[in-house]
């Protein structure tokens, strides 16, 4: 007997005939012996409705009453489950985060979690119970409901498998697990059986939109072991995992140590809407980087690459970076703003950048990686404009134009491709 949290995503529960399928997967776990805490999603579409219910009563809004609007929707998606799932012949209970409890600071709409008691659902599932528990949400020092910002559901449930010593999270959404990249872009692009927490927070952060990154690092940090599948998949079909055998289908993702053969790389992820910023002629001395960025950070822009020239003479540096594109005019009237404490001849930039990153943990124990990136591009005529590296992680910036054709050669170029695709 295994003791497994699920999670559905907002595709997953987005009509009462969606929450019947994902139902019929918990119960198959739960008629195969094992103890199963669910944790759910507002229905797809309606936390954005209901963000926009609170700027349209007023635009500058209390954060506490934000909360207390946005988390209703997967209020409603809990209490379905666990109606859908007692009709089923599964004994169910929905709870609100703040009844597990799933304690939070009180920074209301990007609360983090500080505890979960996990008495209450051990003694539910010890009982044949199963618990169905709203994602994204949790409950203040002050007693009041908190979120956890965007995508928290993910969080949520790792952090619950976590408190309830869960031998695995199963992540189902619409998606059947991880992919050595976008298929949409390369068809014969390959599910991956397996993939280490490291290289799937690079893809996450990197532009892959399976998992939130909180949650990887979350997992990581706990050791719990996620699998991303997929709720459309037939609830009643042999479990076939990815390599043929009997087992859970779809990713595992998990320490790098389960990975017998580690492939050099992984996947391939592509980022677009990257703008670049070059400042020219920047006074080379002590806390210009930090007056840089900190004139960004107070705008909360999000900076990536980074790239630092120095002078022959050391007397002056050109720095570029990128941030995404919606915040490009924010980002240079910020520089402009800090000019006299920046002191720099000239700001250049230019907005329809991509991102493009080859990933993988084999990386570290293999030279010319990243060379032969830089040759597979230059094969097909592609220019590289920044470069940035890491221990398992090698990302270029080139013109959007070529973006989807850079995915497909290095991903062919490294032997990612299907070949019965």
């Amino acid at each position: 007997m295994a003791r497994i949290v699920v999670k559905f995503g907002g595709t997953s529960v987005a009509n009462v005939e969606r929450i019947r399928q994902s139902a019929r997967h918990v119960k198959r776990e739960i008629d195969a012996g094992h103890q199963v805490t669910v944790v759910v999603s507002a229905m797809s579409g309606k936390t954005n409705e209901l963000v926009a219910w609170t700027k349209d009563a007023a635009a500058l809004h209390d954060a506490r009453e934000y909360d207390a609007v946005v988390a209703s929707g997967e209020q409603v998606t809990a209490g379905l489950m666990a109606i859908v799932l007692s009709e089923m012949g599964v004994p169910s209970r929905s709870f609100s985060g703040w009844q597990v409890p799933i304690r939070t600071d009180d920074a209301h709409g990007a609360a983090r979690i500080t505890d979960i008691d996990p008495a209450n659902l051990n003694e539910l599932m010890d009982a044949g119970w199963v618990p169905v528990i709203t994602g994204f949400q949790g409950v203040a020092p002050s007693g009041r409901v908190t979120t956890l910002g965007r995508g928290g559901s993910d969080t949520s449930a790792v952090a619950v498998a976590a408190a309830v010593k869960a031998d695995r999270c199963d992540i189902y959404t619409d998606v059947d697990g991880v992919y050595t990249t976008d298929p949409r872009i390369v068809p014969k692009a390959q599910r991956l059986n397996k993939i280490a927490f490291e290289e799937m927070l690079e893809m996450a952060s990197l532009g892959a939109k399976v998992l939130m990154i909180r949650s990887v690092e979350l997992a990581m940090a706990q050791g719990v072991r996620l699998v991303v599948r997929s709720s459309f998949d037939d609830p009643d079909a042999p479990q076939i995992a990815p390599d043929g055998t009997p087992g859970v289908p779809g990713t595992l993702v998990c320490d790098e140590d389960e990975i017998m053969e580690k492939q050099i790389v992984s996947g391939v992820t592509l980022a677009k809407a990257e703008a670049k910023i070059t400042l020219r002629g920047v006074k080379d001395r002590p806390g210009v980087a930090a007056a840089i960025f900190g004139a960004l950070a107070d705008q909360s822009i999000v900076v990536d690459m980074i790239v630092q020239n120095i002078s022959d003479d050391g007397a002056t540096t050109d720095i570029t970076f990128t941030v995404p594109d919606s915040d490009y005019d924010r980002a240079i009237k910020a520089i402009e703003d800090a000019g006299e404490t920046i002191e720099y001849s000239r700001i250049s930039g230019s907005k329809g950048g991509a991102k493009i990153s080859v990933v993988g943990v084999g990386m570290r124990s293999h030279a010319g990686v990243a060379s032969s990136m830089f040759k597979a591009l230059a094969e097909k005529g592609i220019n590289i404009q920044l470069i940035t590296t890491s221990e398992i992680k090698t990302s270029v910036l080139i013109d959007d134009q070529y973006a989807e054709l850079a995915v497909r050669a290095l991903h062919t170029y490294y032997g990612l491709d299907k070949t019965d695709a």
